[in-house]
């Protein structure tokens, strides 16, 4: 399969992807003091926005996006154009991928909500919520620890028996030396009866 037709492949793809895809793959990459203060590398850009020419006959111009072209994914900029051989100016398109983001339009109040990222505002109020949460467990039972501790230094000291299970089992493991030990009891009762009528009999 030759160059050609494989690029040719990839722009077909390019063209019959649905709107919702290629918008969203028209994004640019934030200045770096963008992306400190919005904690993010790219964006979509919109109409609005203040951009900066990175690579290309026009580098290094910076002006407003006045048009988005959403097939394409080109930018219509201010101050990027040329002369028409019969006379007049025409804008030049600018790929997004060539430009660097360095102002936002925040007109949208949804737009500007996700930029700001109110809701990892909220995801970290959760998360606080949760720490505090776990944090008064652990207080709770070390203050519990601490109880029992001060209780047993006083000399409240419990002593702990063998437990029923343990008896059990020893019970099964040697049913030979119960036995044994059943019989000598029996036995002894039998010497201390005979011991008593003897003496009654005398």
């Amino acid at each position: 399969m030759s160059s050609t037709s494989s690029s040719k492949g990839r722009l077909k793809t390019i063209a019959v992807t649905p709107k919702h895809v290629r918008d969203k793959n028209i994004c640019s990459t934030l200045t770096d003091d963008l992306r400190e203060q919005y904690r993010r590398r790219s964006i979509r850009v919109i109409k609005g926005d203040t951009v900066r020419v990175m690579r290309g006959e026009y580098t290094g111009i910076e002006g407003k996006i006045e048009k988005v072209n959403t097939i394409r994914g080109t930018l219509s900029i201010e101050g990027v154009q040329r002369e028409k051989v019969r006379g007049g100016n025409v804008k030049v398109q600018i790929h997004s991928s060539n430009v660097r983001v360095s102002g936002l339009n925040l007109d949208d109040k949804y737009r500007q909500d996700r930029v700001r990222g109110e809701d990892q505002g909220q995801d970290a109020e959760n998360d606080t919520s949760m720490t505090m949460d776990s944090n008064d467990k652990n207080s709770d039972k070390k203050e519990k620890n601490l109880n029992i501790g001060s209780t047993l230094k006083k000399g409240s000291h419990v002593k702990k028996g063998p437990s029923k299970k343990n008896n059990n089992n020893k019970a099964k493991k040697n049913p030979i030396k119960n036995k044994t030990s059943k019989n000598n009891d029996d036995n002894n009762k039998s010497e201390l009866k005979n011991q008593s009528n003897a003496e009654k009999g005398g």
